[in-house]
């Protein structure tokens, strides 16, 4: 396979988070580097998912606990449909599980957010080459957890939601009713409660107050 042609004048970056001063300071440090330039920001993962489809930048640098749409749901949506953008991870939280999750969802670079000075520049290089990112520490966890995971056992639990089903988890669990949910979703109210009924029904959820308990449990939102 023949290597990708170097990207023609500034390479694009979009920041998401739902924190301005975060996004200020990535911005910062992301344009003190020649030949880089932020195209756009967004503060909630559906914004970051729109606004890749319009400005088609090289890297999207998300905050994986984004309102309204999760990163990883934004992530797994952006490399659907803008297979060339790479996702680089930010996140104040690490696990050998999180940093699985993240690579399934399809983003190729992760960094924990007290991290982001020291290697922010040095991850946005990598990915806009295209090649993957991790930490040393990163690195180190997921080889403890390949290592001490059983042979033959799945990478992460299956999930029995469909795509359509965890973003509607999300909203719901964020307090929006089936009204507010299925307008965001483009959906009818119908079909919302449809996929309501059978989230409850694969989860064995019996109310709202579950519903985000196991949200939270999830990292769909953050409690």
């Amino acid at each position: 396979m023949s290597p990708l042609p170097a990207p023609a004048g500034p390479r694009r970056v979009l920041l998401a988070d739902d924190h301005d001063v975060i996004r200020h300071g990535l911005r910062a440090i992301v344009e003190a580097q020649a030949g880089w330039t932020v195209c756009a920001e967004a503060a909630t993962g559906r914004e970051a998912v729109a606004l890749t489809r319009r400005t088609h930048p090289h890297v999207v640098v998300m905050d994986i606990s984004m309102p309204d749409l999760n990163g990883l749901e934004a992530t797994r949506q952006i490399r659907r449909t803008s297979p060339q953008t790479e996702v680089l991870i930010l996140t104040m939280h690490e696990s050998n599980q999180l940093v699985r999750e993240v690579l399934d969802a399809g983003a190729r670079g992760f960094v924990r957010k007290q991290d982001a000075v020291r290697v922010l520049v040095t991850a946005l290089e990598a990915l806009g080459q295209h090649k993957p990112f991790l930490t040393a520490e990163v690195s180190e966890l997921v080889l403890r957890g390949y290592l001490g995971q059983a042979p033959g056992a799945p990478a992460t639990p299956a999930n029995p939601l469909t795509p359509r089903e965890r973003e509607l988890v999300q909203l719901l669990a964020e307090g929006h009713s089936n009204k507010e949910a299925a307008a965001k979703l483009a959906i009818s109210v119908k079909t919302a409660e449809t996929h309501r009924a059978n989230i409850m029904r694969k989860l064995r959820l019996r109310s709202l107050s579950a519903l985000v308990r196991y949200a939270i449990r999830n990292r769909i939102i953050e409690a």
